[in-house]
């Protein structure tokens, strides 16, 4: 067991601890947390000074399907071939011995959502990583397949567009998607009609119909790569008529229909911010919509798109919300316990209480200050990061 004492700790379920304590477990839970903890035969880590908080949790990156400093080589996240490709798995494609994994673990990044780009209309299937530092992805894995990513505006419509096929426009990019789901509903029924009947033949395995019909089946979400406000509300058009889970990523332009997501009580991954208007459909973005999120009442989660944002700029990019006007709890939130709601995995990562995965990261000053460092990170009660003196 090691117990973290004298901290000031952030535990994001709603109470800071200053001095605080947490007691790890040998099996990688957090076992108990308060102002003082008394365990004999525990590894004592005297944390006074220091700032304890969760792991920090990336919603929506692409690390390791696109290598940093390797161009067109280490580019492997967007099979645009075919702009339905919804088996492309993205630990296929995952190079974990890609330094940006370590600089990640650095900052205290300890949970990545990572997968295929948004040049398909569905582009394949994103996993949820610890970032642990294995060499094998099988063994950093938190949730395989976790879900299914398609994308809605300027980027499939100008891929394909360009080949002069479909889709050329965003009318094409929902019927694309709206006909790939509707072909995986009849695959169901024929298995279905094939299961309770044995002179019925089982249709002819098709991976595509399979990942999909995983989707229909609520096992895992749509993740609809959105940036204007009419391609989020083409994205949650065709959720409903599906009746699917899904996130809404980027949500450049959501600050524009705020009413509308709250009444449908929309999943939100904002960002990335920290960037320029490389394209038309970014003109509205702002670092003031954390904000006005949170002034609407709509919980989000923060994302850095990495390699748009090098992943250890995600506290970074929650900072710069906070000289914007977002609370800096909300900030730290972002990419703690919502990006942990947000991603459905709020029970085990993104606060620090019993029972939960002992994701930590011990900073020398505030979490979102930009001068701070961690000195040391968990995954699974693990130290994964030392910072040498």
């Amino acid at each position: 067991m090691i117990l973290i004492e004298n901290a000031h700790v952030l535990t994001m379920a709603g109470v800071q601890l200053d001095p605080g304590s947490v007691l790890i477990g040998d099996d990688g839970k957090i076992l108990m947390v308060g102002r003082q903890i008394d365990c004999a035969g525990a590894r004592r880590i005297d944390a006074k000074g220091l700032w304890l908080c969760p792991g920090f949790i990336d919603a929506h990156c692409h690390i390791g399907l696109f290598n940093d400093g390797m161009g067109q080589e280490g580019e492997d996240g967007n099979e645009m071939t075919d702009p339905v490709t919804p088996q492309m798995r993205a630990i296929d494609s995952i190079n974990t011995l890609d330094p940006t994994f370590e600089e990640a673990r650095r900052a205290g990044v300890t949970a990545l959502c990572t997968g295929p780009g948004s040049g398909n209309v569905i582009g394949g299937q994103f996993v949820l990583l610890k970032n642990n530092g294995k060499v094998r992805v099988e063994d950093m894995i938190m949730r395989q397949p976790f879900a299914v990513k398609c994308a809605f505006g300027e980027n499939p419509k100008g891929v394909y567009g360009d080949k002069k096929e479909t889709p050329s426009t965003r009318m094409g990019t929902a019927a694309v998607l709206r006909q790939a789901l509707i072909d995986a509903q009849e695959y169901q029924r024929k298995m279905d009609r094939a299961n309770e009947d044995p002179d019925e033949d089982m249709p002819e395995r098709c991976l595509k119909n399979e990942a999909l019909c995983a989707v229909l089946r609520g096992e895992m979400p749509l993740k609809c790569h959105a940036h204007r406000a009419d391609d989020i509300l083409t994205a949650m058009r065709i959720a409903k008529e599906f009746g699917v889970d899904y996130t809404l990523d980027h949500c450049t332009e959501g600050h524009l229909i705020l009413d509308v997501l709250k009444e449908e009580n929309a999943k939100v991954i904002l960002g990335p911010l920290l960037s320029d208007r490389s394209k038309v459909e970014l003109n509205q973005m702002t670092y003031r919509a954390p904000a006005l999120f949170y002034q609407a009442g709509i919980p989000f989660a923060m994302m850095t798109d990495s390699p748009v944002i090098p992943e250890q700029y995600l506290a970074v990019t929650a900072a710069l919300a906070v000289r914007e006007g977002l609370p800096e709890q909300e900030a730290l939130a972002s990419i703690t316990i919502h990006a942990a709601q947000v991603l459905g995995v709020a029970d085990r990562i993104g606060s620090i209480e019993p029972g939960k995965d002992a994701d930590l990261v011990l900073f020398d000053g505030h979490p979102l200050d930009f001068r701070s460092v961690a000195e040391r990170v968990w995954i699974d009660g693990k130290e994964v990061y030392a910072r040498q003196a």
